[in-house]
């Protein structure tokens, strides 16, 4: 697993730098136009040179999504888009539909090109038939069980294989969703989707008597919604399968989310944490609950028909801007209250990784000493009897 890729969700250049922190190899993210999470904050385009820049600099690699199922009228400036991305040394951009493959192939002969999950690449027919076309990569569909990974492999020697490891799942073959469109006016693929399958839906039947409701545990049910998908316990077999890239779903998710599950998949592809371990902290980030989805065959419990969302069993409390020494004050930033007596716990890349304190002296930046950290983004020097880097995670236990 040592020479797998760890690749994570970059939403917006603070989850950018959350990911490559906490140990990612590369980070995939949208640009303004033609990703298929355009409600994430994304990049303009001077703000994907300077995240190419970033990474490059930290030996780190930047995956660009032009992923959405392009439109005539899409194509001029799209053109310009891969041009764009070339220019700039993005490492790769990410395709779907084969009219965008072959203009970014006119466009910018030089820029690696993944296929996208949403390109549904589902055998290794469709796997061959992308790489003799010049394809660097297929994201693999969601759907595959570990043997018909390890066929794709055999069957495609030299082509990269990417899997989703972690992260929400859609209840739509590869993500090919159209509910949004038709209860939402909003084309999910093309980057608007909002997530109509984690609604509450109510099931109604006309009978004798009329209209009659039917509902699950009187609150209604979650029937499209899916549970989220947990393959921390599968990496070694993935590996030995022929996957490349461990790739994190998330790009709507906060930073928090972000380092909690890149630290977790980085420890275990480091042998620094066994999956039990690995289990409980996963769970300290709010998610639904876990599938390992397709790995060992078909799989009909895959739908959460509970409530949305659990919340995970630690409070994001703080990010940490400037570190200090065992024993030293650092400069920290609020993200959710906690008070003075509050025990604190650190997220960290480091070895000071679930270390605990109890927060006692803390400090504004005017020097008065602070009981209650409650003002949003409030900024504080807080005394911590374990080293702490900049760019690590305080949270409430």
């Amino acid at each position: 697993m040592k020479n797998c890729e760890l690749l994570a969700p970059a939403g917006n250049f603070e989850k950018l730098k959350t990911a490559l922190y906490f140990g990612a190899d590369a980070v995939y993210l949208g640009g303004k136009s033609f990703s298929l999470r355009s409600f994430s904050d994304n990049f303009g385009d001077e703000e994907l040179k300077s995240a190419v820049a970033y990474a490059h600099a930290r030996g780190k690699k930047v995956y660009a999504a032009a992923n959405i199922f392009a439109k005539n009228a899409d194509f001029p400036a799209m053109e310009e888009y891969f041009a764009f991305l070339q220019k700039i040394g993005a490492d790769a951009a990410l395709v779907t539909d084969a009219g965008a493959f072959a203009a970014a192939k006119r466009a910018a002969p030089r820029l690696p090109l993944h296929i996208s999950t949403q390109a549904n690449t589902t055998n290794k027919y469709a796997a061959r038939f992308w790489q003799e076309q010049g394809a660097a990569r297929v994201v693999l569909a969601r759907e595959l069980s570990l043997a018909e990974i390890a066929e794709i492999h055999a069957f495609c020697p030299g082509l990269e294989l990417e899997a989703f490891v972690h992260g929400a799942m859609c209840i739509s073959y590869s993500g090919r969703c159209l509910l949004s469109n038709y209860l939402a006016g909003r084309d999910s693929n093309r980057g608007e989707c909002v997530q109509a399958c984690r609604w509450k839906y109510f099931l109604r039947a006309e009978g004798k008597e009329g209209e009659i409701s039917s509902e699950e545990d009187g609150r209604g049910t979650y029937i499209f919604n899916s549970k989220d998908l947990n393959m921390s316990a599968r990496l070694a077999e993935l590996a030995a399968a022929g996957v490349c890239s461990f790739k994190i779903e998330g790009r709507m998710k906060s930073a928090y989310y972000v380092a909690v599950a890149v630290n977790v998949y980085r420890r275990l592809m480091d042998g620094k944490m066994t999956v039990r371990e690995a289990a409980r902290e996963l769970d300290t980030a709010a998610h639904r609950e876990y599938t390992e989805a397709y790995a060992c065959g078909q799989n009909a419990e895959t739908v959460n028909y509970g409530d949305s969302q659990t919340a995970g069993t630690r409070t994001y409390a703080a990010n940490v801007l400037e570190g200090a020494p065992a024993g030293g004050f650092s400069k920290i930033e609020m993200r959710n209250r906690f008070r003075a007596g509050d025990v604190l716990e650190i997220l960290s890349p480091s070895d000071s990784f679930l270390k605990r304190f109890t927060a006692e002296e803390m400090r504004g930046e005017d020097g008065e000493l602070v009981t209650d950290a409650k003002l949003v983004q409030q900024r504080l020097g807080i005394f911590c009897p374990h080293e702490l880097r900049a760019g690590d995670i305080l949270r409430k236990v």
